[in-house]
């Protein structure tokens, strides 16, 4: 809960969420909430989301990693400031991600569950090797998604 104050700003800013405007945190409970659970499933998933700061001056540059999907593979998560697009953050975060997903358990795919008209996105997961095996329902929340992921997975129900 202490980096709630630098990662408010981030789930908030409607730039940072122009592919899926109903996700922009527009409180800051709903940013509390969302970092509640990030910390509880520390201890259920043996990993999770992780606050992301540059290296040299601890500035809070975004925020990501892995954590069990209601699937049982590995969610991968990044999102960043938008002030800090384009440095090459969101990919450094993700392979850090899938790194320590395959080093905890490398037995279920790590995925990306990422909207078809995110290309800035599907860059990041196609930098840091993942595949993209087409439209999946992302069993978190229903939606029809891209599935980038680091496996074959099975053909998607009809």
């Amino acid at each position: 809960m202490a980096d709630l104050s630098a990662l408010f700003p981030i789930f908030h800013d409607p730039n940072g969420w122009w592919y899926e405007p109903a996700g922009q945190h527009l409180d800051e409970d709903r940013t509390s909430t969302w970092i509640g659970r990030a910390v509880d499933r520390w201890s259920t998933d043996g990993l999770s989301y992780w606050t992301a700061r540059r290296a040299d001056t601890a500035e809070v540059v975004g925020v990501g990693g892995v954590q069990r999907h209601r699937s049982g593979s590995w969610n991968l998560f990044y999102r960043l400031a938008t002030t800090w697009w384009g440095h090459g953050y969101a990919t450094e975060l993700a392979g850090e991600a899938i790194a320590a997903a395959h080093s905890h358990d490398d037995g279920v795919p790590v995925i990306a569950w990422i909207a078809e008209h995110n290309h800035p996105s599907r860059h990041v997961a196609e930098r840091v090797g993942l595949r993209n095996y087409g439209p999946f329902i992302d069993a978190s929340d229903g939606h029809l998604r891209l599935a980038y992921a680091d496996r074959q997975l099975p053909s998607p129900s009809p």
